[in-house]
């Protein structure tokens, strides 16, 4: 190659770089600008979601009306057993990592490209939540992430266990209905104070797939779920090996469901509701 040729080529390369380098440069800024702001949080509950809109926008499309349910619950009024439940179904490290659970991410990324697909999300408390508020349902690596760096501005602008409570609070727990307090009313008739373990451990069970699994029934699927749970609670002390065999039994029989007399005597129809959540702590 001639000089001259070698010094055009050069300088095409250089540009094809500078090209790259500028178009990464604008979209890493788009980005940044893009996030919103979660410091508001410590103070204010959020109106809604953007899951709950794009469960309406859905239910539109469908010719439906989705009727919500969500209704706020304060931190200190969700029972510890329930927390540790969901802590265990959903990330047990949570109060120890700092919104990202590298572990857990590494994992993900394995499996995902051993099966050519996005078949494990790997998502802490903290990043579900920056996807429930603020992104789409929709898997692609430009969201995840969104995820992640939104995630990383919720550990910095808040508390764990305020986290902890926006995400119990906005959490999808059935067709329509959002967070503990509305799912306990609306599953087994009570407040999410007063539920059982059958029910605690039962509600978090469902977490994984909220709207194809009643925590009430007695599908294959939600029993091991339950099961599984249930050992975890009695593994880390969290249960006594009295209430921990109790209740095994109720999910090891095939027949089982949750048919309470006292708790179905107090249910009522709150799925119809678009409860107010507190614009405040």
């Amino acid at each position: 190659m001639s000089p001259l040729r070698f010094l055009k080529f050069k300088k095409i390369c250089l540009g094809i770089l500078m090209t790259v380098f500028v178009a990464i440069a604008a979209f890493v800024i788009h980005l940044f600008i893009s996030l919103p702001d979660v410091s508001k949080l410590r103070t204010k509950n959020p109106e809604t979601t953007s899951l709950i809109q794009i469960r309406k926008k859905l239910a539109e499309k469908e010719g439906t009306e989705l009727k919500v349910s969500r209704i706020w619950v304060s931190f200190e009024s969700i029972p510890q057993l329930l927390k540790d439940t969901v802590r265990i179904s959903e990330d047990f490290s949570f109060y120890w990592h700092e919104g990202i659970d590298y572990e857990e991410l590494k994992e993900s990324i394995k499996k995902n490209i051993k099966e050519k697909r996005f078949a494990r999300g790997g998502s802490t408390i903290t990043q579900q939540l920056a996807k429930n508020l603020y992104l789409s349902t929709k898997k692609s690596l430009i969201r995840k992430i969104k995820e992640f760096l939104i995630a990383r501005r919720l550990e910095k602008s808040l508390t764990k266990d305020r986290i902890f409570e926006l995400y119990l609070n906005v959490i999808e727990l059935g067709q329509g209905v959002f967070g503990v307090q509305a799912a306990s009313l609306h599953y087994f008739g009570c407040t999410v104070s007063e539920l059982t373990l059958d029910e605690i451990v039962r509600l978090a069970a469902i977490l994984p797939r909220p709207l194809r699994t009643d925590p009430r029934g007695n599908s294959p699927w939600l029993q091991w779920r339950c099961s599984f749970l249930l050992q975890k609670l009695r593994l880390y002390d969290y249960i006594t090996e009295e209430s921990y065999q109790e209740t095994l039994r109720m999910f090891d029989d095939p027949a089982s469901t949750h048919t309470s007399t006292t708790r179905q005597d107090r249910l009522s129809p709150v799925s119809g509701i678009d409860s107010l959540w507190s614009a405040a702590r």
